[in-house]
């Protein structure tokens, strides 16, 4: 593979370079995305640790139970959409939070991202260019391509899949950490010592 800028020549193409680097919900449908087991489960997860506003990408990086392994978040810079460079801003937290995994055969862990965006849960131009630059990032981080996710004031959807929420969503106050992950403790109080009691005397 070889790198380098583009003569001057080419700058009037570059538009049309860009368009390319999307991918269609039929292509994304084709391309075999692992479905995640419990999909409301990472969202929250992510929600609660990231916050996520508008504008916000985050990545992360599951291994084969779907336990989280490492995950960061960034802003989305005012430009137009480009999976080319959605692909080095993914490529580059990637390589900041978990070490790559290229001496495998097959990958082992997978890559899912959560992008918090404006409009509704409709796939756009945007969305193709995130999906784009997820697959090529993971391709060059020995990773597999997981499923992309959206955050809008609706909830949150798997594109190229029919599952979704509405909690959360893009204005949504994040749920304490702990809570997202676990239930909570049964609270120390007389009535709950009351009702553990009963529950004991009634096996």
């Amino acid at each position: 593979m070889t790198f380098g800028f583009a003569p001057a020549s080419a700058a009037a193409s570059t538009s049309a370079a860009s368009a390319n680097r999307l991918l269609e919900p039929a292509e994304w449908a084709a391309a075999g995305i692992p479905l995640l087991r419990n999909p409301r489960e990472i969202v929250s997860g992510l929600h609660a640790r990231h916050h996520p506003q508008p504008a916000t990408a985050v990545v992360a990086v599951l291994d084969p139970d779907e336990r989280l392994r490492a995950s960061a978040s960034f802003v989305r810079r005012p430009a137009p959409a480009d999976g080319w460079m959605f692909r080095n801003a993914l490529l580059a937290q990637l390589r900041r939070v978990i070490p790559h995994d290229l001496r495998r055969r097959t990958p082992v862990r997978t890559a899912v991202l959560l992008y918090c965006r404006e409009g509704d849960a409709r796939w756009t131009e945007e969305d193709g260019a995130w999906m784009w630059g997820l697959r090529d990032a993971c391709t060059l981080h020995g990773l597999r391509c997981g499923a992309y996710i959206t955050l809008t004031r609706d909830g949150w959807q798997v594109l190229g899949e029919d599952r979704g929420g509405r909690r959360p969503h893009s204005a949504s106050a994040p749920e304490p950490f702990a809570t997202s992950e676990a239930p909570p403790p049964i609270p120390r109080t007389g009535g709950a010592s009351e009702v553990l009691r009963r529950a004991a005397a009634a096996r």
